[in-house]
């Protein structure tokens, strides 16, 4: 098996590069808008089952 590249010195981590794609992309950081989607898509459980 080939040894694993090892990421540049200057390369940031592949998190912090996606935190950084998503406030360039203006991303909703709050968590209201997938709360919102979550609940159309999901149903909620009935108590009695």
């Amino acid at each position: 098996m080939p040894k694993k590249k090892e990421p540049s010195k200057d390369e940031k981590p592949q998190s912090q590069r996606f935190v950084d794609a998503a406030k360039e992309a203006e991303a909703d950081e709050s968590g209201e808008e997938f709360e919102r989607a979550f609940r159309k898509i999901v149903k909620r459980k009935e108590n009695g089952d």
